[in-house]
């Protein structure tokens, strides 16, 4: 095995991965599975770095249907999301539910052989539509979340259990939202939103105005978002050409950082939460690749100083690591939000590889 690789297996495919959030001191992700068959389930897989097993499951039951997105809260480390799919008779329906895990003593119930979610409610679309793309916690407000759900972004207060609309696609002849996500910045007032080739932020202190808008952001369809946690107006995305980009949303005529390295569509990109000079994607070319972008990262500037000074040689921009251990499209990739060195990618196949940024990167960056 690898240096600093940890495999886990699925029983069934998988396309959903994300790291427990709200889990500052333990490496932790959940994952889950997308089977036609009614015995879904959610992984939560732990990082065990000092005991003999390096990966230590929990596996819960999802009935609710097969998985295609997976979100975990930022504010607290038992809640997380799931956009699911259920087939009755010939009629396919999507939904979202929110999950709350047992407490740490819990057993599976009799009869049983996964443990069951202490709670699970269903987040009201009120008829606005069947495609869920994605429900996105509030990166301040626990108590909102945002539901892209064909043309729609639903606002969600969870106390009231209402729903409003804050952003529509109006044009019979335009397509649907393919996903969102919230800034972090901007005091969590800015959602992101993801159009066919287009990138539109909206301002959801008023309904379906317009913040910034970055028009053809990628050649063909864009995937995926991420915003940099470091810079306010930043953010990379990657598309079905193959490239990611970084973008300031102060000017958006032109993306400031461009690598095409994935020979076939980008399905995940993300910024280290800490050192976002390194940014991570997945392609359906089986491949995760390790990228440097320390020219336009929040430590640039920093970096010059010590060039300058000649102590140090910075990182430079460009390609820094292939990891070629999966044998299938590479759905989803993220950073633990426990080690900022550490991250999981999760294949078709339904293989989870959980993988460490190699050291002499990791030592250029710290020394």
């Amino acid at each position: 095995m690898d240096e600093g690789i940890s495999i886990y297996g699925l029983e069934f495919q998988a396309r959903a991965l994300v790291s427990q959030l709200a889990e500052n001191n333990e490496i932790r992700f959940f994952i889950a599975t997308q089977s036609l068959k009614p015995n879904n389930q959610i992984h939560l897989l732990e990082v065990n770095e000092d005991g003999d097993a390096a990966l230590k499951p929990t596996i819960f039951s999802h009935p609710y249907g097969e998985v295609w997105k997976l979100n975990s809260s930022p504010h607290d480390a038992n809640l997380l999301v799931s956009c699911c799919s259920s087939q009755q008779g010939s009629q396919v329906s999507m939904r979202t539910m929110l999950l709350t895990l047992p407490d740490g003593d819990a057993v599976p119930e009799d009869g049983q052989e996964f443990l069951s979610f202490k709670n699970a409610e269903e987040l009201p679309l009120d008829g606005h539509g069947g495609e869920v793309k994605t429900t996105e916690f509030h990166p301040v407000d626990s108590n909102i979340l945002a539901t892209v759900v064909d043309g729609k972004v639903l606002l969600m207060t969870r106390a009231e259990s209402q729903t409003r609309v804050v952003a529509e696609v109006t044009s019979k002849n335009c397509p649907k939202f393919t996903s969102g996500k919230w800034s972090q910045h901007h005091q969590g007032n800015q959602f992101i939103t993801l159009h066919d080739c287009t990138i539109r932020s909206y301002d959801i202190r008023d309904s379906n105005h317009t913040a910034w808008t970055i028009e053809d952001a990628h050649a063909q369809l864009v995937r995926d978002i991420d915003c940099n946690p470091n810079k306010q107006c930043h953010i990379v995305t990657g598309g079905d050409d193959g490239c990611i980009k970084i973008w300031d949303s102060r000017n958006t005529k032109e993306a400031v950082f461009v690598r095409s390295d994935h020979s076939h569509w980008v399905w995940s990109v993300r910024f280290n939460t800490f050192h976002d000079q390194l940014v991570l994607s997945s392609s359906s070319d089986s491949k995760v690749l390790l990228t440097c972008a320390s020219s336009v990262s929040s430590e640039a500037q920093a970096d010059d100083a010590i060039t300058e000074g000649g102590s140090k040689e910075r990182l430079h921009d460009g390609l820094l690591q292939t990891f070629e251990q999966h044998e299938d499209s590479v759905y989803c990739v993220e950073w633990s939000s426990a080690d900022p060195w550490t991250f999981a990618s999760l294949s078709y196949d339904g293989r989870v590889i959980v993988s460490k940024v190699p050291r002499q990167y990791k030592y250029q960056i710290l020394l």
